[in-house]
């Protein structure tokens, strides 16, 4: 028997006959559409697939995606960047992010300019990693700053796990992990963004459970599909949205059933339970100042809290992006990326001005790779 590759599990939901035909079967339902449906992908996963695999091409014109607030580092506002870079300032500091964060623009630098002058900066693969990061430098202050939303929020909890049955005194935390629920919310309750429907991220219900998205149907007329990130899984996701329009139905469906339950990883929930609860306030770019949107460290474990042990050395201060930057209104879901003057001109991944170029799950990042398709 030849080996399993990693390219035979999704091999198959790539297949460009499957694809023509979904792509048939959306254009024959859409037909039947009373009116043009404006379909929000939360996730910027969901982004890069459609743009990458050109699906808006192959999709009827009464159809269009409306990007969303779900890229962990597109949302993270300035001051928090700020936050991060004073840390890392900070004598005998090893401060540790995760991926795109370092590239990030806050108000005056970001993580890389610090680290190309000096402070050590590093970026994990893991966040288990930072517990021999932390063994290996006791004489040091080891701080983690955590971003992510749903999905990377258990890798958190388990690290402080490890941390607090180790017994581990140099390692801190600076918690960024947001919520995708009271984002949805904001943006719906706003009434600006024309959107009929919703295409959910998997892997958050793969932590979190469906249920997340099931008031979204009720409260807002939306449906919602919790779809994979293959393109067979969003277009599949798409069709089941247009027959719900046409069969005059609302509802929560999962097309993600091969990992996603109602209920979710019930174990992942109550470790994240046990170290964090919902942030009083939380400040998300473009969207500003939600309640409950974010987490945060129980008061029992203000011991590993970075913001409060190091409170005095934090900014406070709301901080705005660049004036020629929309990466707020594109997270609202009121613009595109190409309706931003600076895109694909002063703004491109080498040079980003703004959070949306900068991360890999960027709408204008997906936008500026694949865009020609």
């Amino acid at each position: 028997m030849s080996e399993l590759q990693l390219k035979d599990l999704y091999d198959g939901f790539r297949n460009p006959d499957v694809i023509k035909a979904l792509a048939k079967a959306i254009t024959d339902e859409a037909k039947n559409l009373k009116k043009p449906l404006n379909i929000m992908e939360v996730c910027g996963g969901h982004t890069h697939t459609i743009m990458k695999y050109g699906l808006k091409q192959l999709l009827p014109q009464n159809i269009d995606f409306i990007h969303g607030p779900g890229c962990p580092v597109c949302i993270m506002p300035k001051e928090r960047i700020d936050h991060a870079i004073a840390l890392a300032q900070m004598e005998d500091t090893i401060l540790l992010t995760l991926g795109d964060m370092i590239r990030v623009p806050g108000s005056k630098s970001s993580l890389a300019v610090e680290r190309a002058n000096g402070c050590d900066i590093r970026a994990l693969y893991s966040p288990l990693d930072a517990i021999q990061i932390a063994l290996d430098n006791p004489d040091k202050k080891v701080v983690f700053f955590a971003i992510g939303f749903e999905t990377t929020t258990p890798m958190t909890a388990a690290l402080l796990e490890q941390v607090e049955k180790q017994g581990i005194a140099n390692l801190y935390f600076h918690i960024n992990h947001v919520l995708v629920p009271p984002a949805v919310d904001a943006i719906m309750a706003d009434g600006q963004a024309k959107i009929n429907a919703f295409i959910g991220p998997a892997h958050v219900s793969v932590i979190s459970g469906a249920k997340i998205y099931q008031p979204l149907p009720e409260k807002y007329g939306a449906p919602v599909v919790v779809s994979g990130f293959e393109p067979i899984d969003v277009l599949q996701s798409i069709l089941m949205i247009v027959r719900q329009k046409n069969e005059e139905r609302c509802e929560m469906e999962i097309q993600y059933s091969r990992s996603v339950t109602l209920e979710g990883n019930i174990k992942a929930q109550v470790m994240i339970a046990k170290f964090m609860e919902p942030r009083e306030h939380f400040r998300w770019r473009g969207i500003g100042d939600m309640p409950d949107s974010a987490l945060v460290l129980r008061e029992q474990y203000t011991a590993y809290d970075a913001e409060k042990i190091f409170a005095d050395i934090l900014p406070t201060e709301p901080i705005d992006d660049h004036k020629l930057c929309i990466c707020g209104t594109i997270l609202k879901g009121l613009a595109k990326p190409n309706d931003c003057q600076v895109f694909g001109t002063a703004c491109t991944p080498n040079t980003p001005m703004g959070s949306c170029m900068v991360s890999s799950e960027g709408a204008c990042n997906a936008y500026y790779r694949y865009g020609e398709i």
